[in-house]
């Protein structure tokens, strides 16, 4: 520690993460009960506190990984958190971040493990102090940035059918679309490709699976859906 500052009052810097999943056509959100006071017992996102020796995002990652066992996860930060009386414990700014993950990719052994449960979005029960205002502008980020980005993608298995595509796209969304006016604008997409592979677990004539190409789509300066 250094003799500056010393004339300043000192705040935690802590670290929150909103881990959206999709699974039977609902957007989910991993959640859990806290393990600590304050606030012990109620519904929490899973988080923690800056180290001395790491930056924000990096204790993001580091949060992420004891969560979910996985790296190279798609994480984008939400924003400061920063109520004077959000935290009843002691005075704590957080940042947010939020990321996205494939339920099916999931060791469902951790949700044991870390107390944590998939939670229909729609179907949230009320949070930890801010939490679920960092949710919705979580949710808010992630439905701009999927007009613009193929972000849906890393939410889906690697080979799915437009319907699973379509519901992935209300879900988030949090409306409707019309079928024949979204299958046409994916078929516009070079970068959704159709395979010979046919999905019939929902009817025997079945339904073919497509699969994202990485590289058409960073060579396609016009996405918009």
């Amino acid at each position: 520690m250094t003799i500056f500052y010393n004339e300043h009052s000192k705040v935690l810097v802590s670290v929150d993460c909103i881990i959206f999943g999709f699974d039977e056509n609902k957007l989910k959100v991993l959640i859990g009960k806290r393990k600590m006071d304050p606030g012990r017992g109620e519904w929490s996102l899973y988080g923690g506190f800056v180290r001395l020796d790491e930056s924000v995002d990096d204790a993001a990652y580091r949060t992420l990984y004891e969560l979910t066992g996985m790296r190279n996860i798609y994480m984008r930060q939400v924003g400061a958190f920063g109520s004077v009386d959000r935290d009843p414990g002691e005075r704590v700014i957080s940042v947010a971040y939020y990321a996205l993950i494939n339920v099916k990719d999931y060791d469902h052994r951790l949700l044991e493990e870390h107390g944590v449960e998939w939670v229909d979005f729609d179907k949230m029960p009320p949070l930890y102090s801010d939490h679920m205002e960092m949710v919705k502008k979580a949710r808010n980020l992630m439905r701009n940035k999927i007009k613009t980005e193929p972000v849906g993608f890393r939410l889906l298995p690697n080979l799915f059918t437009l319907t699973q595509l379509q519901r992935l796209y209300e879900a988030v969304n949090g409306e409707e679309l019309d079928k024949r006016n979204f299958r046409k604008r994916i078929k516009e997409m070079d970068f959704i490709e159709k395979t010979e592979l046919i999905d019939k677990t929902s009817s025997k004539r079945g339904a073919y699976l497509y699969r994202f190409n990485r590289r058409v789509y960073d060579e396609d300066p016009n996405f918009k859906l």
